[in-house]
């Protein structure tokens, strides 16, 4: 009877751990975006804390700040938008912005540095926009 409650108490814990793996790869909402563990909430004490220049941007591309969970793009020149890193397949973050488009690594979903829409699936959705300002050379979360 006993190694029947060990395999059961083995197999329980292998569950509890595949589903905080499983947690882990993005897959719920827990609020952190970008896989640093922290809470989140600190970003909202730093929306003025500058979070790049104009000149980090590339025209046509764009940069993403994984720690705020943003990505800004500059589809034209002097032209900022942000989008939310988070892609809306499974909630992985996006990776890179290269030829007019953001790409997340996970599944290869692709998104318009236009306007965030879908170009590549997986995704369905488009990624979110978010608030911006542009003041002289500094974008800042707004």
């Amino acid at each position: 009877m006993s190694g029947v409650a060990r395999r059961t108490v083995v197999a329980a814990a292998g569950g509890a751990g595949l589903t905080a793996a499983l947690a882990a790869c993005g897959g719920g909402d827990s609020g952190d975006k970008n896989g640093s563990g922290g809470s989140g909430g600190s970003d909202v004490h730093e929306e003025n804390a500058p979070l790049a220049t104009t000149g980090d941007i590339p025209v046509g591309g764009g940069k993403v700040f994984a720690d705020k969970g943003v990505v800004v793009t500059q589809p034209k020149q002097g032209e900022f938008k942000a989008y939310s890193s988070r892609c809306t397949h499974q909630g992985c973050a996006v990776g890179s912005v290269a030829d007019g488009v953001i790409v997340c690594p996970c599944h290869q979903s692709r998104f318009d540095v236009n306007d965030g829409s879908v170009k590549q699936g997986p995704a369905t959705k488009p990624l979110e926009p978010m608030p911006i300002e542009v003041a002289g050379e500094v974008i800042r979360l707004a």
